[in-house]
């Protein structure tokens, strides 16, 4: 009875429990099916921590990808793929995006940035470039205005990595180049689906930044090469944008900074001065008139040095106008971007025969050209003489194209000096204090003369009848 009981409880068990068995089975079946758990590829693993919620984790992962990228490229037959480094920009993007406060943001772009550098090849390098160029042209749509000023600065600071990588190289003429053609393809080819504020934005920092990593080293010959590529493709974009950015972004900021460079040139020949006279100083002494003028003269320029903006670009002008003509008188240009491209030309050409678009030379420049001492030595050598048509008697000299802005100094100098010997304040030829004066137009004495009529009449009149 008892085991009739246990047997038909058992039964009843048995019977409600197929449920719980098929799901067992069926557990049982999908984890067999499914095996032991697949393990990601690191890219994937790094780009999941590097977009996570906390700090320490994505800071961790920063460390640890660089350590990656440095033992991976050291094989041989290492080296990353196109899509790795997609998935690596990818968790890298975020990690920026995550990043609150301005000061731990200029150091996680700096961190990232750097990165560059410990790529063992320029092949794997510059498909890292490449990666992030497609990466923020993505990407970029889907920034909020808030969070654009790092990435505008994380930008600059990988270009600026970039150049750095150049000149580590010895600004060598071929890594030169290719990195002009994936800067131009990835960034402002018309097929690069680039967003126009990552164009706008490229063409604002590019020469800045190579100015800060370059300016000392890179001579006008160099120079050059760096913005023939945006020559070519200012005759030929088709984009009013681009053509626009470009045009200012690149050969107006040229023709602005001419004053500039040419204040850094005469730095240089002054500093050479400078050692020439000290070895003078060591032969013969001098005397103490000039021992107490010599501190002033160096505070002044101390000062003068705090002010200036910074290490500017050298280039030789007749060369760029020159390279930016042919470009634009091509058939195939379409006419807006040849009549702006011949305005720019026009302004580079008065540079190269020393007319400057500003009205004043720089004044350190220009207190170096007059000689406050008078024992200083003459820095700039003389040049042929050129007369300019439709004008009588002696013009400026020529400028000195393979010399640089030298020649443009002295022009300027030189014009500046025949101005102020032709306009003196009693000499009836000068035109300044003549235009300075205001004399009544002639509609006006008519008004005070008949204004001034009835009065006298009236006085009359009484006279009159006595």
């Amino acid at each position: 009875m008892r085991a009739s009981r246990r047997a038909r409880r058992g039964h009843v068990t048995s019977r409600a429990r197929p449920g719980e068995a098929a799901w067992s089975l069926a557990r049982g079946s999908v984890a067999f099916a499914m095996g032991p758990r697949v393990q990601l590829p690191p890219e994937i693993q790094l780009a999941q921590r590097l977009a996570g919620n906390e700090q320490v984790t994505r800071d961790r992962a920063v460390k640890r990808l660089r350590k990656y990228i440095v033992a991976r490229t050291q094989r041989a037959a290492g080296g990353f793929t196109h899509d790795e480094l997609l998935k690596v920009w990818k968790g890298l993007f975020y990690c920026m995006w995550m990043q609150d406060k301005p000061l731990l943001q200029e150091e996680l772009g700096r961190t990232i940035s750097q990165l560059i550098h410990a790529f063992q090849s320029t092949e794997a390098r510059h498909l890292f470039l490449q990666t992030f160029w497609q990466t923020m042209n993505r990407e970029w749509t889907g920034i909020d205005r808030l969070r654009l000023d790092k990435f505008y600065m994380l930008m600059r600071m990988v270009l600026s990595e970039s150049l750095k990588a150049l000149k580590m190289q010895g600004w060598e003429e071929r890594q030169v180049e290719q990195l002009l053609e994936l800067l131009m393809t990835e960034v402002l080819h018309p097929d690069s689906e680039a967003p126009s504020g990552v164009k706008r934005h490229f063409l604002e920092i590019f020469l800045e930044e190579l100015s800060k990593v370059g300016a000392a080293e890179l001579t006008a010959d160099q120079n050059l090469k760096f913005i023939e590529p945006f020559c070519g493709l200012a005759a030929r974009t088709r984009d009013p944008l681009v053509l626009h950015n470009i045009t200012r972004g690149i050969f107006e900021t040229i023709v602005e900074q001419a004053p500039l460079a040419i204040e850094d040139l005469m730095n240089e020949l002054e500093a050479q001065d400078e050692e020439d006279g000290t070895s003078e100083d060591e032969e013969e002494p001098r005397g103490d008139s000039l021992r107490g003028a010599a501190p002033a003269t160096r505070e002044e320029l101390a000062g003068d040095d705090e002010d200036s903006a910074g290490p500017v670009l050298q280039f030789d002008y007749e060369a760029v106008a020159s390279r930016l003509f042919a470009a634009a008188s091509q058939r195939d240009t379409p006419s807006q971007n040849r009549k702006r491209l011949y305005k720019v030309v026009r302004k580079l050409q008065d540079l190269a025969e020393g007319l400057f678009p500003e009205e004043d030379v720089p004044e350190k420049a220009y207190r170096s050209l007059r000689g406050e001492g008078q024992g200083r030595k003459k820095r700039l050598p003389k040049s042929g003489p050129h007369n300019k048509a439709g004008q009588g008697g002696k013009e400026d000299s020529c400028p000195d194209l393979s010399s640089g802005s030298e020649g443009i100094v002295r022009q300027r100098r030189r014009r500046q000096q025949r101005g102020s010997g032709a306009e003196q304040p009693g000499d009836p030829a000068g035109r300044g204090p003549q235009k300075r004066r205001r004399r009544p137009r002639a509609g006006a004495r008519a008004k005070v003369a008949n204004s001034r009529e009835p009065q006298t009449t009236k006085q009359q009149a009484p006279q009159s009848q006595k």
